[in-house]
């Protein structure tokens, strides 16, 4: 490793470090990733949703406050703050527990994008490294020249290996925040069908603005 990391040329030392940036990025996601499915509680929302189904909001709330689960973390805040603004503190929650899925996405989408850019100078520095030996003396020796191609093509390899290894992953949190993003659009829309169904408080709020 370390001596294609020689033979790659200077570029070879931003490539390692976006290569360890990402690697650094995707482990702390799939472990986030693991936490957040373990502290799921399917079972937990339903039963919030149904106490408030039955007008039992302070209960439903007593129910959530001790979970984890990100989706029983946007429905409790929503209802603790309902006679404020429920449409705004809904939105907040859910703003708030999807920031978190999307953190170190930019990071891995910048990487994607750099890796095979930083790749694509490495060719350029050793094609000029390469053709700035001919015409002299270091003509002589043949291993000269084709030192300078060969870093042009280490340091290409190493970007697109980069931005293809990270793109995998990528696309992988990608998938796993927009399955977060439907399940809290799913009980959010459920909660909010059963407060303006029994008792049309909410509906008389949003009138009211």
């Amino acid at each position: 490793m370390f001596e294609l990391i020689r033979k790659g040329g200077p570029v070879m030392w931003p490539l390692l470090l976006t290569s360890v940036v990402s690697l650094a990025v995707v482990m702390e996601r799939v472990f986030f990733i693991i936490r957040e499915k373990t502290r799921r509680q399917p079972a937990v929302v339903e039963k919030v949703l149904e106490e408030v189904e039955q007008g039992r909001i302070e209960e439903a709330i007593e129910t959530g406050k001790s979970s984890n689960d990100f989706v029983v973390k946007t429905l409790v805040y929503a209802l603790e703050n309902k006679e404020k603004s429920f449409s705004n503190a809904l939105l907040r929650a859910a703003n708030h527990e999807l920031k978190r899925f999307n953190q170190g996405l930019a990071a891995l989408d910048t990487i994607i994008t750099l890796a095979p850019l930083l790749g694509l100078f490495g060719t350029v520095t050793g094609m000029i490294h390469a053709f700035g030996l001919l015409g002299g003396a270091e003509l002589d020796a043949p291993t000269a020249i084709t030192g300078g191609i060969a870093e042009a093509l280490i340091a290409t390899a190493f970007g697109l290996v980069i931005a293809i290894v990270a793109l995998i992953p990528y696309n992988y949190l990608n998938t796993r925040l927009e399955e977060a993003r439907h399940d809290i659009e799913d009980a959010s829309s459920h909660l909010e069908i059963l407060l303006v169904k029994p008792t049309g408080e909410y509906e008389n709020s949003v009138t009211q603005r």
